[in-house]
């Protein structure tokens, strides 16, 4: 229902305008107070209650500074607002109308009392104004004071952290290229001269622009001594670490509850990496994914699940018994290991649902994991081909030039191959489709820049191209692409959908079954299937001068007795074909587990979704999932009903919220707590892509550190640090700890001596 404004004068409802509407405060004094204002008698004799369930002020009877607008979607009352904006004479130019909302004249009494009653308040907030600087003087007074010496050292320990934290954001590692390279050379020589670390330089820069804290501490040291030691900086770095790590875990506590998701093995100096990250909806009901930490996982799956059971747990604090979902990316044998790992977890926690990525399709997720060597090196080379093109434009524009030549009869074609290359196509749901309709331009640019007639290319792009030319005319290549091409072509619609829009993620969930049932009857028609795929793999190698025969590895471990030599099209089948096809049915059945189902299809709750279904839904099948995580379980089915009906007899000028995010923002949301609980609950699964596409997500600006960062300069508190800038808000604190704690062991080691 419409609500209408219940101050004299005034006809707005909220189907009529786009202004905020307010509810009576239930405070029985602020409530007086408001009711004094609207000078409306008949509201006199109602309780606080009746007129906070039934009355609502619109915004125009409020100063602009007693109202915050929190998000697009979302605008709240100051705790002390008092309304004082209205019209109380337009009624006198037609004094034979009728009013319903009368206006109360005042008695000389009640203008008295409304003085005494104003002055009260204005000597009360005086008063309370007074309390306040009193009590922050006495809290002053008792706070311990520091020496003019522990306030120099604090300022000198602020400005190093200043120095860290621009180093972070900048991606500027500690050490220069040219100063790590040359230590071993210095070493022999018995000295050399001096060459300062990038943390030095920037020291020194400061103290150059007329930092005195730094400029008094330094301006004794000699020209070649280091201001900070490595050891002082890699402390300080930690440290810096551990306080966004902390301040993050924080935020994840209040909001109970969360995902797990972990990235591709990372490469740092002599070890490589796991890192994890955490998906979760914070207290402005904004979806988050933040970069946690980077470890160091054992190599047996067991062991793996009990690693990362006892990090979420006893290092960061959490619970897994409110972890929702968890997805991890990976190829190769480290992806079967997570797997298993994950199948662990989700045998243990049966609420971790272990789902896809959103930032990844589902084709290239299934394509990842088989554990087949011949579709591990498919993918693997794809990835580098993908690369390789895009490291300088001058490849970019020789393949451009290659296929203009290859299709010079067909334009159209050409400029879509074009494009295609242009785009992100070895991350694409289609990305086995493209890669074969580039296959054999691929082939021939590879050649080309191998045999480098015009001795344009250095010797690394033609060594490059030689390998990746060798890869692409190998038959086992072409008949695995073509076998992945086909078999992934039932999955594409499916992956697409999940990671489109809300509705779209919706219908998916209902076409899962549509979709197994076609990969199964592939699977019982295998035969004639591989058939047909296998003609067309022969075919293209044909056509691209390949021979099609049998891996040579294969006839090494197996060689032919007598005359039964095993003939191609029968070995594919046995070896890539069913095994491939088995996999990906059993792959699409775990990751979509009737647990990962049902949530997926509660995204009825979404008011568009609930609006395309005409307002047929019923999530209580599917919601008893969830039900420990909701505020008042035993409310859901009427609150459920109330929520459709809320959206079924909307006004028509009002648009249904199409995603979740967009339904938490609005204001009125938190007057349905199980659905408020619910849709955060499903907001945390990894499946699902984040809705606000514009913002740059953690694993984009991980991916950004690594490319831009050569191994030996990476460093996982810098790499933390670099990602998780925006998270530093406010750098006293972590000063005035880290100061506390060198203070103190200062002073012991001063005691000590």
């Amino acid at each position: 229902m419409p609500n209408f404004c219940a101050a004299p004068n005034c006809t707005r409802k909220s189907t009529q305008s786009d202004l905020a509407f307010f509810r009576f405060p239930r405070d029985p004094e602020r409530c007086k107070l408001w009711v004094e204002n609207c000078r409306r008698a008949d509201l006199e004799t109602k309780t606080s209650d009746q007129l906070n369930k039934h009355y609502r002020l619109c915004a125009k009877h409020f100063e602009p500074a007693m109202i915050c607008k929190t998000s697009p979607y979302r605008t709240v009352l100051r705790e002390t607002a008092i309304p004082t904006i209205f019209d109380l004479t337009s009624h006198l130019n037609n004094p034979h109308s009728r009013h319903r909302k009368r206006i109360k004249e005042l008695t000389e009494d009640d203008i008295r009392r409304i003085k005494e009653r104003r002055l009260e308040s204005s000597i009360e907030q005086l008063h309370s104004k007074k309390d306040k600087v009193g009590d922050e003087a006495e809290a002053g007074e008792d706070a311990p004071q520091l020496t003019a010496e522990q306030r120099e050292q604090r300022e000198y320990v602020k400005s190093l952290f200043e120095i860290l934290l621009l180093m972070g954001r900048q991606n500027i590692p500690l050490r220069s290229l040219v100063s790590s390279s040359s230590t071993e050379e210095e070493e022999a020589d018995g000295g050399g001269f001096f060459i300062p670390s990038n943390f030095q330089a920037l020291l020194e820069a400061r103290v150059s622009a007329g930092d005195e804290v730094l400029r008094r501490r330094f301006e004794g040291a000699s020209v070649n001594e280091e201001y900070c030691s490595a050891e002082d900086q890699l402390q300080m770095l930690e440290f810096c670490e551990q306080g966004v790590r902390e301040n993050l875990l924080q935020e994840v506590r209040e909001s109970s509850f969360f995902s797990l998701v972990t990235a591709d093995l990372v490469e740092f100096p002599g070890e490589t990496r796991l890192p994890v990250f955490l998906r979760f909806v914070d207290q402005a009901s904004a979806l988050r994914e933040e970069l946690v930490e980077f470890v160091a996982l054992e190599t047996d799956a067991e062991a793996m699940a009990a690693q990362v059971e006892a990090l979420v747990t006893q290092r960061w604090g959490l619970s897994m018994e409110h972890c929702r979902g968890q997805a991890h990316a990976g190829s190769g044998a480290f992806a079967r290991q997570i797997k298993a790992a994950a199948s662990r977890l989700s045998d243990k926690y049966p609420m971790a649902v272990h789902t896809p990525q959103s930032s990844t399709a589902l084709n290239v997720h299934l394509a990842n994991c088989v554990p087949l060597t011949a579709v591990r090196v498919v993918v693997a080379m794809l990835a580098r081909i993908h690369a390789f093109l895009r490291s300088t434009p001058a490849l970019q524009r020789e393949m451009d030039r290659v296929v203009d030549i290859l299709f010079q009869g067909n334009l159209e074609k050409a400029e879509v191959l074009k494009q295609a290359c242009l785009s992100c196509w070895g991350s694409m749901h289609n990305l086995f489709e493209v890669a074969m309709d580039l296959l054999e331009p691929l082939t021939l640019c590879m050649d080309s820049l191998y045999e480098n007639e015009e001795r344009t290319w250095n010797d690394r792009v033609t060594s490059d191209a030689f390998s990746i030319s060798e890869a692409l005319s190998d038959f086992e290549f072409v008949v695995t692409l073509v076998i992945l091409k086909n078999t992934l072509s039932f999955t594409r619609a499916f992956g697409k959908n999940l990671q489109g829009e809300t509705l779209d993620v919706f219908f998916a969930a209902n076409s899962l079954t549509a979709v197994l049932h076609s990969l199964n009857e592939v699977m019982d028609n295998i035969e004639v299937y591989h058939e047909f795929w296998f003609e067309e793999a022969a075919t293209l190698a044909t056509t691209m001068g390949i021979s099609v025969c049998v891996p040579r590895l294969f006839l090494l471990k197996q060689p032919p007795v007598g005359a039964m030599e095993i003939q191609p099209e029968a070995y594919f089948k046995e070896y890539l074909t069913l095994p491939i096809m088995q996999f990906i049915i059993q792959e699409v059945k775990d990751i979509f587990s009737e647990n990962h189902l049902k949530a997926l299809k509660c995204l009825s709750l979404v008011p568009a979704v609930m609006g395309q279904m005409k307002f047929n839904t019923s999530e209580e099948s599917n919601a008893h999932v969830y039900r420990s995580d909701l505020p008042n379980p035993d409310t859901l089915p009427a609150e459920l009903h109330c929520w459709r009906i809320k959206w079924k007899h909307r006004g028509k000028e009002v648009r249904l919220p199409a995603t979740i995010h967009e339904t938490l923002q609005l204001s009125d949301v938190k007057f349905f707590p199980n659905v408020n609980a619910f849709l955060k609950v499903l907001s945390t699964l990894p499946v699902l892509k984040p809705e606000d596409g514009s913002r740059e997500t953690s694993q984009q600006r991980l991916q950004a550190y690594l490319g831009h960062t050569p191994v030996r300069s990476r460093s996982t508190s810098m790499a933390v640090l670099h990602v998780n800038f925006h998270l530093i808000s406010d750098l006293d604190p972590m000063v005035d700890q880290y100061a506390r704690l060198h203070l103190q062991d200062d002073d012991s080691e001063n005691d000590t001596l």
